[in-house]
């Protein structure tokens, strides 16, 4: 009786009080996140009623040939394609490189080559001979070591002598394949509107019918350019840089100082720099470059460990900079720190995991909290119905797509906690992996990897957090 009297006694006085604080907290955050959910949509739809696209905000003119001058009206341009052991789309992304149409004087393509495999390293060679021989100037550069993963590779290739010639640079990673006319649709917006430092172009998934986690990974990138990317562009001339498919200014880049790898998103590091000099970005929804989704849930499991750590520590890092920056105006600086960071970034990792998987999931146990229907049925609805209009065909597949962000929510907030405390896995960097056969090409065989045994293949996180939650569903049927 003693033993059960103190429990009772714990759990009215400590454990309820707390929880329903948690709650509070949570209902308080539901809110944050919905208004901004909705904000950025409600641009989206001022942006598609109006027809508000880029060409009709900034200039844009198609870059002509002179009869005198020739191809000297063309700016130069640099195509960076970093990559790292790219044995299955190498070929693919140099020879898309090697396609675009600009004149053949005024391009250089600089493939960064950080393999450690001799064999890849001899491929990726005889495939930048191969090209070279056609009149493409094509350099293939190498350090000796892989110091800053992709930035340092960036930043190395930005300091050969050939590189200050050029005007601007666009950037491919190895799994993307840019259409031939990308330069002549993308490069003009920088020609004529010299307040633009980025074209960001979208990326156009050609594995996404592969399986149902390329679908689900659909759903929401598709989300994130629809109302992400096109709402900061057309509001704040803002959004993070996604790292590839993008051409930027050389002036911007080197004016914000170039490439840094304090984080694994050094992409978002140099977006929000340059941002904080002043200048605008531009989304153009319209220029969709070819790209490969992870198929293999580890792979897409490291992936998304560095899009959610390195953001967090990235907002710890810069936030104290963004604020005493004078540069820019006080309304700039408060959309990057609390709706491009601490919203999208850090509370909404932390929300969805712990309000949906472990406040609702527990509060079966606690009859004297009332969690309001509000939250747990309309907001959650109409975010949910956000994201489902940007992937209309993947509409009936809504519920599975609820499941798998619940799932990756435990990820994603783990993944924000490290970087917000900097702790162990801070900077890793594990390259995803691609597999190639996304493009529907026979232009490399498949490499087939064996299975490492059944007990590798479970994913004993994931399992025990359906494990909680199907143990409230269960005391509730009780």
């Amino acid at each position: 009786m003693g033993t059960m009297w103190w429990i009772q006694v714990m759990r009215s006085l400590l454990i309820v009080p707390i929880f329903k604080c948690l709650v509070a907290i949570c209902l308080v955050i539901s809110l944050l996140v919905f208004v901004e959910s909705v904000y950025m949509n409600i641009v989206v739809i001022y942006v598609k009623l109006f027809k508000r696209k880029p060409e009709k905000i900034y200039k844009w003119e198609a870059v002509q040939e002179d009869m005198e001058i020739g191809d000297q009206n063309f700016p130069m341009v640099l195509v960076q394609i970093p990559m790292y052991n790219e044995r299955e789309v190498y070929q693919l992304s140099i020879a898309a490189a090697c396609r675009l149409i600009w004149p053949l004087d005024r391009l250089i393509v600089q493939v960064l080559d950080d393999s450690t495999d001799p064999t890849i390293m001899e491929m990726v060679s005889m495939e930048c001979v191969k090209w070279a021989s056609t009149g493409i100037n094509v350099k293939c550069e190498r350090r000796d070591n892989r110091n800053g993963y992709k930035a340092g590779a960036l930043k190395q290739g930005m300091r050969h002598s050939y590189v200050k010639q050029c005007n601007y640079i666009a950037i491919f990673d190895a799994d993307f394949q840019p259409e031939p006319d990308y330069l002549r649709r993308a490069v003009p917006f920088l020609i004529h509107n010299p307040e633009l430092a980025l074209v960001q172009a979208r990326w156009r998934f050609v594995n996404a019918n592969k399986c149902l986690m390329t679908r689900m990974q659909e759903m929401s990138l598709n989300y994130h350019f629809m109302a992400e990317q096109e709402s900061g562009s057309t509001r704040h001339a803002f959004f993070g840089f996604n790292g590839t498919a993008g051409v930027w200014r050389m002036a911007a880049l080197e004016e914000a100082g170039g490439w840094k790898d304090r984080t694994t998103v050094e992409d978002m590091d140099l977006a929000v720099r340059v941002g904080l000099h002043g200048w605008k970005f531009v989304f153009v929804n319209d220029i969709e470059v070819k790209s490969e989704l992870p198929s293999q849930f580890k792979a897409f499991r490291f992936q998304q460990h560095r899009w959610s750590c390195g953001p967090a520590n990235l907002f710890r890092k810069m936030a104290m900079e963004i604020i005493r920056n004078k540069r820019v105006t006080i309304w700039k600086k408060l959309y990057v720190i609390y709706s491009f960071f601490f919203v999208r970034k850090v509370i909404v990792h932390f929300f969805t995991f712990f309000f949906y998987c472990f406040i609702l999931p527990t509060s079966v146990f606690f009859s004297e909290v009332n969690i309001p229907t509000w939250s747990t049925m309309y907001v959650p609805f109409v975010i949910t119905l956000f994201n489902a209009i940007a992937t209309p065909r993947s509409f009936y597949l809504v519920v599975f797509w609820v499941l798998f962000e619940n799932v990756m929510a435990m990820h994603r907030t783990k993944g924000t906690f490290i970087g917000l405390l900097e702790g162990g896995r801070v900077n890793e960097w594990v390259v995803t992996e691609k597999l190639g056969d996304a493009l529907e090409t026979k232009l490399l065989p498949q490499v087939k990897k064996p299975h490492n045994g059944v007990l590798e293949r479970i994913n004993a996180k994931e399992m025990m957090a359906v494990a909680f939650i199907i143990s409230g569903v269960g005391y509730v049927g009780t």
